[in-house]
């Protein structure tokens, strides 16, 4: 009786699993069909992944004033480096500048590092890119300007000189687009350029500030010398005559083919970039060829493309093609050249290809450097440095007479450096600018490699007084005024 009843208990209970078994074999199945799913084995021997939790950035309590932004900090923030995220979309033209300003428009908060998620006001944000124009102004306007390397122009020692050379009476700035090693200092898509580093990464933004500042615009970019692209294209390069390789200049490879048609374009090209970035004025140095050096083993394409020119011929025709270019968009187009070519020696032309009466055609203004101290071997004077009445005087009357007839004008290089001169004070400055004037010379331009212009600026106020005796004292006819290209609103920046 006990074993039947153990037998029935055995026999019931297997039918309960089998039909337990049977009702979960059917409805998972049916559940997963319902919701899309298939089903699926979970291995209980290693934990179950789950999803991240996705964390809201910290909302914004306040609202940024107008023409502003509004930027939480996160852990290692700096005031400095969000200055430095923000500066494309601000007004400001160095990082540091807005970093001041972050800090004046937050209350001057304390120590390096911001909190995270403290909420900072970002002032000068721009509602779209500035899009800069030329401000036109006759060729025979009176420029009175320094020279400011790229990475000087773009830094805030040189916004100070800017704005210290206005305060004095100055009304423009050269600065490099391109400078004698080939550095480009802003923004340039060409297949020559490379990569290279930007200096100036806004360029309408700074042509902006400076014709805010009342200042004439004058971009400078150095032409045939150019060391970065034939390091980097050698094929570019003047070629010796002995080996075929590329021909050095006192053992230094720095010279392309004047006469070469891919170094004339790119040149061209950056010359119309800065054109249309709104500079009023693009100047072009050492547009020229080589003039040291073993000139007999030097080769050019023009002797085979073109073997009745001349050098001077090679010069002249790139000047027609640069000036049909850039004159149409409405800036100036003036020259460097060597002061030594207003003496005409033969030598002198046939080495640089600098015939002035042919460029004075294709330009509206020539700039010749007639630093006094250059001059060395000149009409008998021993030290010519301190002599810059006579070799300003000379140059000056000898170049008026050369360029007669034509319209150019003439805005010479004064030396603002004390090389060669013991001389060199305020007075010496004062001495050149008034010999220019009273040559002829229409307004000028001070070099000094290191930026340094302490001299002129000692000189300024004494000039400016009796300015009829030193300049006119012309001024651009009005202060540009942005225009705005659209763009994107911007969100703001919880994390970059």
């Amino acid at each position: 009786m006990r074993r039947s009843s153990s037998i029935l208990v055995i026999v019931l209970s297997c039918l309960a699993l089998g039909f337990v078994s049977w009702r979960l074999a059917f409805e998972l199945p049916a559940s997963a069909a319902q919701s899309g799913q298939s089903p699926e084995i979970v291995h209980t021997s290693s934990p179950v992944q789950r999803a991240p939790k996705f964390e809201e950035p910290p909302a914004l309590t306040q609202i940024a004033p107008p023409g502003s932004a509004m930027y939480v900090a996160k852990r290692g923030d700096t005031v400095s480096l969000v200055a430095h995220r923000f500066l494309p979309q601000t007004s400001y033209l160095t990082s540091s500048e807005l970093a001041d300003a972050i800090r004046q428009a937050n209350g001057n908060p304390q120590g390096t590092y911001l909190k995270p998620g403290q909420e900072l006001v970002v002032p000068g944000i721009l509602p779209a890119p500035i899009v800069e124009r030329t401000i036109p102004v006759p060729r025979d306007f009176e420029v009175r300007a320094v020279y400011l390397t790229g990475v000087m122009a773009a830094s805030d020692r040189g916004l100070r000189i800017i704005k210290r050379w206005r305060e004095l009476g100055g009304n423009a700035v050269v600065f490099d687009v391109k400078d004698s090693d080939g550095s480009v200092n802003i923004p340039f898509d060409h297949p020559l350029a490379g990569g290279h580093h930007i200096a100036i990464r806004d360029l309408p933004k700074f042509t902006h500030f400076l014709h805010s500042q009342g200042m004439h615009a004058i971009a400078r970019v150095a032409i045939f010398r150019d060391e970065r692209l034939v390091v980097a294209h050698p094929e570019l390069a003047v070629k010796s005559h002995k080996t075929g390789q590329p021909w050095h200049e006192n053992g230094k490879l720095v010279w392309t083919d004047p006469s070469q048609p891919k170094v004339q374009e790119y040149d061209i090209a950056l010359a119309k970039k800065a054109a249309e970035a709104g500079v009023d004025e693009v100047q072009f140095d050492y547009v020229r060829f080589p003039a040291e050096g073993d000139q007999k083993d030097a080769s050019f394409v023009f002797q085979t493309e073109h073997p009745t020119w001349h050098r001077s011929d090679v010069i002249a025709d790139f000047l027609k093609h640069a000036y049909g270019e850039l004159h149409p968009t409405g800036v100036l187009l003036s020259l460097d050249v060597f002061g030594i070519m207003a003496w005409q020696r033969p030598v002198d032309l046939a080495h640089t290809g600098q015939d002035i009466v042919q460029m004075a055609k294709y330009c509206d203004v020539l700039s010749p450097m007639i630093y006094p101290s250059h001059f060395f071997g000149m009409d008998g004077i021993a030290h010519p440095g301190d002599a810059p009445e006579h070799f300003i005087g000379e140059s000056m009357k000898r170049f008026e007479l050369i360029t007669k007839g034509s319209d150019v004008v003439i805005r010479p290089w004064l030396q603002a450096f004390r090389w060669r001169t013991k001389t060199y004070s305020a007075e010496y400055i004062e001495v050149q600018v008034k010999t220019a004037k009273d040559a002829g010379g229409i307004g000028f331009l001070f070099w000094n490699a290191a930026n340094d212009y302490s001299k002129p600026y000692a000189a300024m106020p004494e000039m400016r007084a009796a300015k009829a005796q030193y300049f006119r004292g012309d001024e651009l006819p009005a202060v540009a005024q942005a225009e705005l290209a659209p763009r994107a609103a911007s969100k703001p920046m919880m994390d970059k």
